[in-house]
């Protein structure tokens, strides 16, 4: 069992052998933004996503992890269709989701729903509780209204809300409350897939472990599988099975969470634990220095190498290695990786 996490005590992460196979494929998926007023007036490419693959397992929660600005959101949009690809290739419960192709919204929300960041703002103030949840269904051919008043009561329940706060409006909560009503939404499909984008970040400290503990419970009860997208790696550590660490549009370490946190191999992954809160200073890692490039100009070579404190003359120059395993499930893409 892990650690609490504010005096909330974390289930641990127990992923059964028997759910292994992969419900999500991600490859080389890119995400690029033609932008205007360059030099002049010749456009710009932004790469916001350059090339990512990952793989989601039945029933595991894998960690997305990076600063802001990374890509990790726009990985995201791309997984439920609100953003479209450049190129790659999405497979979501065996449906091949392809840049350019067309895509059944309504079967992928099926599938993949969101939890957005801002409980605030991820609302319609001007909608019930009520209507938030049954328009989905209605959408999506519920139409006896018995059935719909049983599945609104169901998930309000499961989500640790009373059914008669399905006839109020969202500035009557909490902000917790919103985030457990904005649960409720993307859970009333029975989707398999949920995508936590920093879910926990816009809340007090005093609620966020109610959340996270809510959404394990919620993992186990209904089988679902996670995407956690976060910068805040406590958050990760305590939920996830799997991580990936994204730098600059690219996944530059991904394993095991217990391997990502206990032996990192890739400079940028230490950094990112040194920055964890330690008051003991257990961590022997030191952060990076200055802030993410210019992703409209990157530097040649690693992105990294201008904060990396083992850069050499060959992190500058050639371009990055392909993930390489490093041990076991644990890969990287560093060229030093080996030594470090």
């Amino acid at each position: 069992m892990r650690a609490a996490l504010s005096g909330v005590i974390i289930m641990a992460d127990s992923a059964s052998s028997a759910a292994a196979d992969v419900i999500l494929r991600v490859r080389d998926l890119r995400v690029h933004f033609h932008l205007s007023g360059g030099l002049l007036g010749k456009p710009r490419v932004l790469r916001a996503v350059d090339g990512v693959d990952l793989e989601l397992k039945r029933g595991e929660c894998l960690g997305l992890v990076g600063e802001s600005g990374c890509g990790k959101s726009t990985v995201a949009l791309s997984i439920v269709g609100l953003q479209a690809p450049s190129s790659g290739s999405i497979e979501l419960d065996g449906e091949a989701v392809t840049a350019g192709g067309s895509i059944d919204r309504k079967a992928l929300a099926r599938t993949a729903q969101i939890v957005f960041q801002d409980p605030y703002a991820s609302l319609n103030p001007r909608q019930t509780v009520r209507r938030t949840l049954e328009d989905p269904l209605r959408l999506h051919g519920v139409r006896a209204r018995s059935e719909i008043d049983d599945r609104v009561a169901t998930m309000l329940a499961h989500v640790g809300l009373r059914a008669e706060h399905a006839d109020r409006y969202p500035h009557e909560f909490s902000g917790g409350q919103r985030q457990r009503i904005g649960i409720a939404r993307a859970l009333i499909l029975n989707p398999k897939i949920v995508v936590c984008d920093e879910p926990v970040s816009a809340l007090d400290v005093s609620i966020r472990a109610q959340i996270i503990n809510l959404l394990l419970e919620l993992k186990e009860t209904l089988g679902l599988s996670y995407i956690m997208i976060s910068h805040d790696l406590g958050v990760v550590e305590h939920m996830s099975d799997r991580v990936a660490v994204m730098y600059l549009g690219r996944i530059v370490e991904t394993g095991p969470w217990r391997e990502i946190f206990e032996r990192p191999a890739h400079p940028y992954t230490r950094a990112l634990i040194a920055a964890i809160p330690d008051p003991l200073l257990r961590v022997p890692f030191v952060r990076a220095k200055g802030e993410l490039p210019n992703p409209l100009k990157p530097p040649d070579g690693c992105a990294f190498s201008p904060r990396c404190r083992y850069v050499e003359d060959p992190c500058r120059r050639e371009p990055l290695p392909a993930l390489e395993r490093h041990r076991d499930e644990h890969l990287v893409r560093c060229w030093r990786a080996k030594e470090l």
